[in-house]
């Protein structure tokens, strides 16, 4: 049954499926969030500066498997189906975090984590699902609830993890295993396939599915080069939260895994409020563009106070200015989507996904290192948050970039 056809109730129902199979990944993701760090510290003795260089190596290596395999999933994806890949996707994905759970050298857990990027491939073939099964009028808010899935996991994820990992920090690993093989199984008897057969690629062309070969479709939709270059660019920024956080907090802070948790699900809280509710009137109200723009800005303006926060209290006052950030992401996806066709949704979602992973490769390294060098011992600086600040500048580059490209395409829609 093609669900983008078959009436609104179908649709809704698609976006509910889409949302818990989102929310678990995501759920299993942020579980280790808060211990991933202190397990890295544990190999390295309790060097913190060390350990962050190695969280930034850890960051660049999964990002470059995704680079690789992001292209791949979304091509298979436009030729057999969404639902096949997000299957397989889950049930790696959930072998992998038990991996991950009994490694006890660090080279295994880097292994173990080259493995994850190669099967997180959910959230990407999720935005291409969501094209499916929106009009292209109602995307933005589609993405929304794509978004709010996010929030939701990540306002449980790291509270949880926190909560398991002052008993014991592989706990978490645990979890997140058994919820990902539980996202499989729920896959498996309720998600429905969105992209049906006559919709889908005549055919699996492997230079299309590669890393290098993703780049001809922004060729082919030369118009879309500008968004994708915001795309990227936010996509680099996102990486000083992971990269850092955990590290940052405790050192300027004094935060342990328990307090990371609970701050990390109050992310979610304020993140999943704007996107599953604010998201769709704010682009009714002020239009897409204009939703992009202030969602970029804000992020620039919340990463700003994380990185300047003197003590927790100033810290947790930024939180909600960021999670304004999360009006840009819908908005963006929203415009992209239009300029493609069915049969190349995947694709798009591919390239942007091996887009958002080379950012991953630069990002990680390029706030670890900043992060590390700015606390290390004989600094000529001691600026602890010297990496939110370079992310707030990306953003504000970002923003730059969008109202300049936004700007022609409205004028060209317009002429």
């Amino acid at each position: 049954m093609d669900i983008q056809q078959s009436g609104a109730p179908v649709r809704r129902a698609a976006l509910v499926f889409i949302f818990v199979t989102v929310a678990i990944d995501i759920l299993a993701f942020g579980l280790i969030i808060p211990v991933l760090p202190h397990l890295i510290e544990g190999f390295l003795g309790g060097d913190v500066a060390r350990a962050a260089m190695w969280v930034g190596i850890f960051g660049t290596v999964y990002a470059a498997m995704q680079f690789a395999a992001a292209p791949v999933q979304g091509a298979l994806s436009d030729r057999y189906g969404r639902r096949p890949v997000i299957l397989l996707s889950s049930l790696g994905l959930g072998l992998d975090f038990f991996l991950m759970a009994v490694a006890q050298t660090l080279p295994l857990l880097l292994v173990a984590r080259l493995i994850s990027g190669v099967t997180a491939a959910s959230f990407t073939i999720a935005n291409a699902y969501i094209a499916d099964v929106t009009p292209a009028d109602r995307r933005a808010a589609g993405y929304g609830v794509v978004g709010a899935a996010f929030g939701l996991g990540f306002v449980l994820g790291p509270a949880l993890g926190g909560v398991l990992g002052d008993i014991d920090v592989r706990l978490p690993f645990y979890a997140a295993g058994g919820l990902a093989v539980l996202n499989f199984l729920y896959g498996w008897f309720v998600l429905p396939e969105s992209l049906p057969p006559q919709r889908r690629s005549t055919r699996l062309e492997w230079r299309h599915a590669s890393p290098l070969g993703a780049i001809t479709l922004f060729r082919r939709h030369p118009q879309i080069v500008g968004l994708a270059a915001v795309a990227g660019l936010s996509a680099v920024a996102h990486y000083v939260l992971p990269s850092t956080f955990v590290l940052y907090a405790w050192h300027r802070y004094g935060w342990d895994i328990g307090t990371v948790g609970w701050v990390l699900a109050g992310v979610g809280v304020c993140s999943a409020l704007v996107q599953g509710v604010l998201v769709g009137p704010a682009v009714r109200a002020i239009g897409e563009r204009r939703t992009l723009l202030l969602g970029l800005c804000a992020g620039a303006a919340g990463f700003a106070i994380y990185g300047l926060a003197p003590d927790g209290r100033w810290f947790l006052l930024g939180i909600p200015v960021m999670a304004l950030w999360g009006f840009a992401s819908p908005a963006l996806q929203a415009m992209l989507t239009r300029e493609v066709g069915s049969s190349e949704q995947g694709r798009l979602q591919g390239s942007l996904g091996s887009l958002a992973s080379v950012a991953g490769i630069v990002g990680p390294l390029l706030f670890a290192t900043t992060f590390a060098t700015f606390i290390a011992p004989g600094s000529a600086v001691d600026l602890p948050g010297a990496a939110f600040l370079l992310a707030s500048g990306l953003l504000l580059l970002a923003a730059a970039v969008a109202s300049v490209v936004t700007l022609s395409r409205a004028s060209r829609v317009t002429a």
